[in-house]
């Protein structure tokens, strides 16, 4: 674990939630993410990983405090990592608004100034960090995906476009056609340019309607989201991905909204649901 430093380790149902920095090749930056190892993992075995992107505004921190994720991930054998958003520090652009900058990475490579130096997340999160991962922890190299919100569109673009590596993706209130929202648009143009055939490179929405290669999918709503039909259009997702013959499950929650309260709530579906996927 050379290239990385431990910032803490924390017991946590008989398995170790630790969380790491290390200097990344895609974002020319410090990055930090935690990973929750199982105690299978500590007993000598190695065991799948289930990647969780965040939304806008966190860091790798709130998701492993507010979810509940590490029992249910210790219930099944499974490693959690948790990355981070974005870009972090003075060398990296930011932006006042909470919905740009730091914080708000969108899981895409950048393409426009000031932005491209350091906001390659969707190499970070689709091909860097699973390598150190799988070098570094004792896990296998199953993997599957997960988010919440703009983690939703990250994880669902990311699955689509890397056909084969992800047994399932689910989501939580996902950011699922970000070419022809108001987040999404603004977040869009500041970092891949105005070219709309751009946008649709990581749009799952259009992605999906391509998509040769079927994996399962999971998405829960809940009705009381404050971000919903406006920001989030999930039924425009979920019909492009059953018309090209896509298992997708879609839970419309009745008076749960777009905190991690509806997410707590709700975790334990969505681990089962990648536990099978991966054979568990």
């Amino acid at each position: 674990m050379s290239d990385l430093t431990l910032i803490s380790r924390n017991k946590m149902f008989n398995g170790h939630h630790e969380r790491y920095r290390h200097f990344s090749e895609s974002t020319q930056c410090e990055m930090t993410f935690a990973i929750y190892l199982p105690p299978q993992a500590l007993q000598g075995y190695r065991v799948p990983v289930l990647y969780w992107l965040s939304g806008l505004t966190c860091t790798d921190e709130n998701f492993a405090v507010k979810a509940g994720a590490q029992r249910f991930a210790a219930q099944w054998g499974i490693a959690l990592v948790i990355p981070d958003t974005s870009p972090r520090g003075t060398q990296a652009a930011d932006d006042e608004s909470y919905d740009l900058g730091q914080g708000a990475g969108f899981y895409v490579n950048a393409t426009e100034a000031p932005w491209a130096a350091h906001y390659r997340m969707y190499d970070y999160i689709a091909h860097e960090l699973p390598a150190l991962v799988e070098a570094n922890f004792p896990v296998t190299d199953q993997r599957s995906i997960f988010g919440h919100s703009m983690g939703g569109h990250g994880a669902l673009q990311i699955a689509l476009k890397n056909p084969g590596r992800y047994a399932a993706v689910s989501a939580f209130a996902p950011i699922v056609n970000p070419s022809e929202t108001p987040l999404g648009q603004k977040a869009f143009t500041a970092y891949l340019g105005g070219n709309p055939a751009t946008w649709a490179q990581y749009d799952s929405t259009e992605l999906v309607k391509h998509a040769e290669k079927k994996l399962p999918i999971l998405i829960d709503q809940g009705d009381a989201d404050d971000f919903y039909p406006e920001e989030l259009q999930p039924e425009k997702f979920v019909a492009a991905a059953r018309n090209q013959g896509f298992n997708v499950q879609f839970n419309m929650r009745k008076g749960y909204d777009h905190s991690y309260f509806f997410i707590a709530s709700f975790i334990d579906v969505h681990i089962e649901f990648h536990a099978d996927a991966l054979g568990l």
